[in-house]
């Protein structure tokens, strides 16, 4: 346990960058799955309030609204595969499009009793080039997990590449996510959030030219079938998005009752 948390610790204080959110689903996940039979239906909105103004044929983040709708079925104890949605609401108000990602995720029952929780997340599909210029894209997520009492952590060491698209040549980007956080009521958790992107797995870029994100978050706990999370996140290099308000609203369909 003690290792887990030094690692924590060091990457939070060298964090450096946030290519593989792309403002549309900004979440560091916990390891649990959506229980066997059961759907999740969430809602991701996230405003960028000062972002990219575009170029190059993509359009600009800046002032855009991301609205993500991801569905989740658990398939079984070890096993559930999520859906996303990816739309962008211009600033001109048209409403877009952008892409399809599949997510299958395995991870290792409680039932096993390991002293963290762990799972690996498997994410591929497709977006839009006037919205990414890479348009195909995977994403390997490995998560590990530990609740101490009140204080939780997270630690999402994600590798992402580009199958088609100027990216293609670059191979896999190390982009780790990391959140803490600490129930202060019963209900409510107050905790930050970090998303970065390093570049090249064995060779990282230069400080400016990676991204990195901090969100002080609130999760509120609104019942077992419910999830919510709010956050304003503050981008720190020039890289990166600088001001990012972000919103997660769940409901679990089906499955153990309350």
């Amino acid at each position: 346990m003690r290792h887990f948390i030094a690692i924590a610790i060091l990457l939070g204080c060298c964090a450096t960058g946030v290519r593989a959110q792309g403002n549309y689903e900004v979440q560091v996940y916990g390891s649990d799955l959506v229980p066997k039979g059961a759907t999740m239906v969430e809602i991701h909105s996230n405003f960028t309030a000062v972002g990219s103004p575009g170029g190059d044929g993509v359009l600009p983040t800046n002032r855009a609204e991301h609205e993500t709708l991801e569905i989740t079925r658990g398939l079984s104890q070890w096993f559930e595969c999520g859906l996303y949605q990816f739309t962008s609401i211009q600033p001109d108000g048209s409403w877009h499009w952008v892409g399809t990602h599949i997510r299958p995720r395995v991870a290792i029952p409680e039932s096993y009793h390991l002293p963290v929780g762990l799972s690996l997340s498997m994410e591929i599909g497709y977006q839009r080039p006037e919205f990414s210029p890479d348009t195909w894209t995977m994403e390997l997520r490995p998560i590990i997990d530990k609740k101490i009492g009140k204080l939780y952590m997270s630690f999402n060491p994600t590798f992402d590449r580009s199958f088609h698209g100027p990216g293609v040549n670059e191979g896999f980007a190390f982009s780790p996510n990391l959140k803490v956080s600490y129930d202060v009521v019963k209900r409510a958790a107050l905790g930050l959030e970090y998303y970065g992107s390093y570049g090249r797995w064995y060779d990282w870029d230069p400080l400016r030219d990676t991204e990195q994100q901090f969100i002080p978050a609130i999760d509120l706990d609104l019942g077992k079938r419910w999830e919510f999370n709010f956050g304003v996140g503050v981008g720190v290099t020039q890289a990166t998005d600088h001001l990012l308000i972000k919103a997660i609203l769940g409901y679990r369909f089906g499955g153990p009752t309350d």
